[in-house]
């Protein structure tokens, strides 16, 4: 069976944001003072081959913390869809 993952990997909220800082920082110049703590990290689309949702599961999160995240600096959320 097939499925999708949908993954988010954003920075640690204790720790700074370089990019998130500058663009909320730029808001202001473009008239968008009221935006604020802009963080910024990285979206992941993935598909998996696998027999059930919950071994799907164990493979993005596998893949998320060998890989796609660095646990150190980052933390991720994923959700998993089946395809048709």
């Amino acid at each position: 069976m097939k499925f999708r993952a949908e993954i988010d990997v954003m920075p640690l909220k204790a720790l700074l944001d370089p990019q998130g800082k500058t663009v909320t920082h730029s808001m202001a110049n473009i008239g968008l003072s009221e935006i604020d703590n802009v963080r910024i990290g990285k979206h992941i689309t993935l598909e998996i081959e696998a027999t059930s949702t919950e071994e799907a599961t164990e493979k993005v999160d596998s893949a998320c913390q060998k890989l796609l995240a660095n646990p150190i600096m980052e933390g991720y959320t994923f959700e998993i869809f089946a395809q048709g």
